[in-house]
């Protein structure tokens, strides 16, 4: 009781069950190299004395010397001082066999004392580590009474030390202090090979540790370690692995930084403006805020409970799917244009915020690649005098920026968007593909007021033109199947009858469970069972015409019929990606206008009757004319100053002017990297 054994079995099995067959420790081995018993008997009148320190020793040998036994006492011969504790003094004796062997001490009958020729267990030596580290109790004793270094924290070494230093541990505490030695223990697993057999030279399936280091950096390494198991489980090491991590998380995370540095230093901004207040700053902003304290929070815990893979992966799911897919993709355009707005400062501010929070909440895993991370954010802002993140406060949560509620909208905003961009993939419909609606049964309240409230931006992410509720069943038919492994265990000899009962479940019996999490069901043998949801497998079928993909209990169906209308307007996109594409290969600045001229083609002629001033205004296109095979574009040459009308304009129109410039260049940059990615 008392200690946190990670994995919990190890304590309540294999050392549990260790101690309840405990046979006595015999503590002498008959060994020459070690720490001798100091212990000195004489066999004949049964006289002994166990030595407790140095200096009791070199009085007892004083005792000797006068006595006659001993010629001269060794360890003043060699200049020792007793109650002198400095290294130097320790150095100049050596109380290791033969030396110890040669002391003989005198009883108090007078009679000679040799010591005992055994060596104590090494594994004492193990046991007795907190003391000896720290010379108890002839230092330090306060520090320890006060149990300031005593007992340990946590401990780490292989599962095989149960029988060893786990015990040993326990056991001195136990006899000595009635205390336990540590307060949480983990048990390391094995290093293994990517096939999970174990590394040797002989099968030639180890791998260099330093190669790996060298190749992608230690940091990656040891981040791979972490997150891809538990430190109790065993690892199977697959380089590739660690190529994944370095080029996914530590990627991801160095393009945000830059992402971040670029536009900062192409605006001069370095943070030294007052926060932005969180009232003023937009939902997306407050959401990752808030996501963010979340993780400072969830973090916290994990490193508490000793659980630092659960900590690695939270921090790596925020940086790559919260912030960088999510949070820079859709700001993208807040940070263009020239102006420093509040809104722009709050989007620098927020970004900033996150980097280095999470550059301290890494630290721990990943300590090169976070305090470079620290440092180069803090030379440019100096928003702290801490020179390094280890050096810097943990980060702790701010539970006033916590918002559940909007962390679940827009979950369930990032949920449907990546379910429906798998359907497109799964369907080969490219995304610029405009389609017409989504179809989402309406089997939960909550569920669809979030997916309301996040409407618009679902649609704009997933270019489709509008999201449908289904009641009941209504267009989706759910199927389920059950969970043999989990319910076979629960049901035994039943399970038969309440797999029938399962696979004739009704559509309305389907949405009950998914909104209840159970659900009772009478078996064709009469009896009675309760069903849980997470034993059972939730499915929809595909419709014609529709693609659908379950994910929990969310389920959404995409419209996969393209109408003439539809199919023009993916072409209108096409040709903007193209016509971009073209504009950068040319080396044309983002902000010339241009003339085109695109292939003369039915489907063509038809699009730029629809949309060709939705095209030229995306591309800056003062033209767009129909001509040979070939797309063509070219610089617009602005009419000669001598020819152009003579206009004069108020200080009012001309700002109201450059404004709307403004905001065309932002929707131009916008449309043009979003073709880009």
């Amino acid at each position: 009781d008392g200690i946190a054994w990670k994995p919990e079995a190890t304590g309540s099995g294999r050392f549990g069950n260790w101690l309840e067959n405990l046979v006595d420790w015999n503590l002498s081995r008959s060994r020459y190299w070690g720490t001798p018993l100091p212990i000195w008997r004489n066999r004949d009148t049964r006289e002994e004395i166990c030595i407790g320190s140095v200096e009791e020793l070199y009085n007892e040998i004083e005792k000797a010397v006068e006595a006659g036994v001993m010629a001269s006492n060794p360890l003043k011969e060699k200049g020792f001082v007793p109650g002198d504790m400095s290294q130097e003094n320790y150095d100049r004796i050596d109380l290791h066999r033969p030396y110890v062997d040669q002391i003989k001490l005198v009883g108090e009958k007078g009679s000679v004392l040799v010591r005992e020729l055994d060596l104590i267990d090494v594994w004492f030596d193990s046991g007795a580590m907190p003391y000896a580290q720290i010379h108890y109790p002839f230092e330090n004793k306060e520090l320890f009474d006060e149990r300031s270094v005593f007992p340990a924290d946590f401990i780490a070494e292989g599962v095989d030390q149960t029988r060893g230093w786990f015990y040993t541990l326990h056991a001195i505490a136990t006899m000595v202090f009635d205390s336990v030695a540590y307060k949480a223990v983990i048990s390391n697993g094995l290093v293994l090979d990517k096939n999970g057999m174990k590394m040797s030279k002989r099968l030639g399936n180890a791998v260099d540790p330093f190669g790996a280091i060298e190749k992608f950096g230690s940091d990656a390494v040891r981040w791979y370690m972490i997150t891809n198991s538990a430190p109790w489980d065993n690892l199977k090491f697959d380089v590739d692995g660690v190529q994944e991590v370095s080029r996914s998380f530590f990627g991801k995370l160095f393009q945000t930084y830059g992402f971040l540095s670029m536009y900062a230093n192409v605006d001069g901004w370095n943070y030294q403006e007052e926060a932005v207040p969180m009232s003023e700053r937009p939902e997306i902003d407050r959401w990752v805020l808030s996501c963010l304290n979340t993780l400072v929070k969830e973090v916290n815990q994990c490193y508490e409970d000793y659980e630092p893979t659960k900590a690695g992966r939270l921090i790596q799911s925020f940086v790559c799917d919260d912030v960088s897919n999510w949070f820079v993709r859709l700001c993208k355009n807040r940070f263009w244009g020239s102006a420093i707005s509040p809104d722009k400062l709050s989007a620098y501010q927020t970004l900033y915020t996150c980097l280095e929070t999470v550059s301290r909440l890494m630290a721990p895993i990943a300590p090169y690649y976070a305090d470079r991370l620290y440092r180069d954010l803090n030379a440019a802002t100096g928003k702290s005098n801490i020179e390094s993140v280890h050096l810097a406060k943990f980060p702790e949560a701010n539970v006033d920026l916590i918002d559940t509620e909007q962390e679940a909208r827009m979950k369930v905003a990032q949920q449907i968007t990546t379910m429906v961009h798998s359907l497109r993939k799964k369907e080969q419909i490219a995304v610029k593909q405009p389609l017409a609606k989504i179809a989402i049964p309406a089997t939960d309240a909550l569920l669809e007021q979030r997916i309301e409230s996040m409407k618009a931006l679902i649609l704009q992410e997933v270019n489709v033109k509008d999201i449908e509720f289904v009641q009941g069943a209504g267009l989706l038919t759910k199927k389920v199947k059950c969970n043999f492994r989990t319910m076979g265990k629960k049901y035994g000899k039943l399970m038969k009858a309440v797999n029938s009962a399962v696979l004739a479940m009704s559509q309305e019996q389907i949405a009950q469970l998914e909104e209840l999490e159970h659900l009772n069901l009478i078996l064709e043998t009469g009896d009675e069972v309760v069903v849980d949801l997470e034993d059972i497998e939730i499915f929809s079928e595909d419709i014609p015409g529709w693609s659908v993909a379950n994910e929990g209990t969310l389920t959404v169906a995409l419209d996969l019929t393209i109408t003439e209308e539809l199919r023009l307007e993916g072409l209108a996109r096409e040709i903007i990606r193209s016509i971009q594409t073209l504009r950068k290969e040319t080396g044309l600045q983002i902000t010339d206008r241009i003339m085109v001229t695109i292939p003369n083609t039915t489907d063509n002629a038809q699009v730029l009757n629809v949309h060709r001033q939705y095209i030229a205004a995306q591309v800056l296109a003062n033209s767009i004319e129909l001509g040979e095979n070939d797309l063509k574009i070219e610089k617009a040459v602005a009419p000669s100053k001598g020819n152009a009308p003579q206009l004069s304009y108020s200080d009012e129109e001309l700002e109201e002017f450059r404004q709307l410039i403004e905001q065309k260049l932002q929707a131009a940059r916008r449309d043009y990297q979003v073709q880009m990615d």
